[in-house]
């Protein structure tokens, strides 16, 4: 029998969000940096007045809207008012300029973009695309000539309500575009619904998680191990800390501050951290669970410093966490088993299977519809070569041995890293050709002390 698809009460934002300010108002959803939070009822009044904003000034259920903000309320509020509308959520990179930004702006289809002010003078550097309206969080440091320019809090005063969807909003709709590199060609828009958001990291997956943890979020929302980790705590009812970026020098301090239990760490964050000296407070925090990503050498020694529980994981962008560890399995390059729901096969160049202990592609696919990206928005060739006879083809090599244990051994081609992120050698020769006094180039991946 095929598993049942999870409702739209369990994993819509709207349905999700007006749920939980109704059970639990006063509970704490989110914490900041600033030592500020949020209880699910203003979590909820906040994201109501913006979705009406969004409304006022032409968004529609099923629009695409751009998101180009680093972590922050405004960034969280615009996520959850952008699907409360029942509109797709488009975020995009931070760094993204010239060439990059232009194409995930065409890509996109978006005729609104909500921007950070200080983001805002790349804008003059590329063409808009469809864009029309720029909403502005902060002051702007330029003035953009053919799209009209509002200001992120005058558009929300209002009393008005936001007007309910058009069409009852279902799981399997579409919730947002997340942009994925790769490692060859331009970035590709990954499509996925409620539905896949909600079981990449629910209590199958991510089953240590629970609704008494806060999850400290310190990736972006244009990854999922940001805007997917706080989407999955909506759901369970549970809470969160919001951080703009990654901090060596205050993780622990921000940790103890906000009471977080629970972490996602890049491998090379977890060695930045055992980097830092040896204190008689390192394990005096409330930090319960790790998921680290990939495992490396010295987890171990983590796991006795700081006293606490590793898991791992492996996860993209286009799939929902397939293979999950048991706790503290800490052996390098070690991913897990396989979840209940998912066939993993690991494959030669022909896509057939080779023997356990040989290295090929991990491939896979899912018992439940629309647990998958569904595909790369505007781009059937990448679709078609990627989930080519039927199944997803990761680009990954691995391993599997005796016992059904996954090891991730490389990339099948070579990929330039940027803080946990593949970036595409064509997108960065692509910008430095830009430049009038470069004639020829090429960006070649080289091995960092950093994994």
């Amino acid at each position: 029998m095929s598993p049942l698809v999870p409702s739209a009460k369990d994993s819509v934002l709207r349905y999700v969000l007006d749920h939980w300010a109704g059970v639990q108002p006063e509970t704490t959803f989110a914490c900041f940096e600033d030592g500020s939070t949020w209880s699910y009822a203003e979590t909820h009044q906040r994201t109501r007045k913006l979705a009406a904003a969004l409304q006022s000034i032409g968004i529609r259920q099923g629009d695409h809207v751009v998101a180009w903000l680093p972590n922050s309320k405004d960034a969280l509020v615009s996520f959850f008012a952008i699907n409360y509308i029942g509109a797709v959520f488009v975020p995009i990179n931070v760094a993204y300029r010239g060439p990059l930004l232009e194409h995930v702006i065409a890509v996109s289809d978006a005729k609104v973009m909500i921007a950070h002010g200080l983001l805002v003078d790349r804008l003059n550097d590329v063409k808009h695309g469809l864009l029309e309206t720029l909403v502005v969080a902060g002051e702007a440091n330029a003035q953009i000539g053919r799209l009209d320019h509002l200001d992120f809090e005058s558009i929300q005063e209002t009393v008005a309500e936001p007007s309910e969807p058009e069409r009852p909003i279902e799981p399997w709709h579409t919730q947002s575009i997340i942009f994925t590199s790769g490692t060859t060609g331009p970035s590709k828009g990954a499509l996925s619904t409620y539905i896949h958001a909600y079981v990449s990291m629910n209590d199958q997956s991510w089953y240590c998680v629970d609704k008494q943890d806060r999850y400290l979020i310190n990736m972006p929302f244009f990854h999922i191990g940001g805007s997917f980790i706080l989407y999955s705590m909506l759901c369970r009812g549970a809470s969160i800390t919001l951080t703009e970026t990654f901090r060596t020098k205050s993780f622990w301090s921000t940790v103890r501050a906000t009471g977080s239990t629970v972490v996602f760490l890049l491998g090379t964050m977890a060695s930045f951290l055992m980097k830092e000296p040896l204190t008689e407070k390192d394990r005096d925090h409330p930090l319960k669970k790790a998921f680290i990503v990939p495992i490396t050498p010295d987890l171990t020694a983590f796991t006795d410093r700081f006293g606490v529980e590793i898991y791992t994981i492996f996860n993209m962008t286009e799939i929902s966490s397939p293979i999950v560890s048991k706790i503290d399995q800490v052996d390098a390059g070690f991913c897990g088993q396989p979840r209940q729901g998912y066939e993993l096969r690991v494959v030669d160049n022909d896509d057939l299977e080779v023997p356990d202990g040989q290295v090929g592609e991990l491939i896979m696919r899912a018992e439940l519809p629309w647990s998958l990206s569904t595909a790369y928005y505007k781009n059937p060739e990448a679709t078609a070569k990627t989930w080519r006879n039927g199944w997803f083809h990761t680009g990954d090599a691995f391993r599997k041995d005796d016992d059904g244990n996954f090891y991730f051994v490389d990339r099948l081609k070579d990929a330039i890293r940027r803080r946990g992120e593949n970036i595409s050698s064509s997108e960065v020769e692509a910008v430095v050709m830009e430049h009038e006094a470069v004639r020829e180039c090429a960006a070649v991946a080289v091995p960092s002390e950093w994994g």
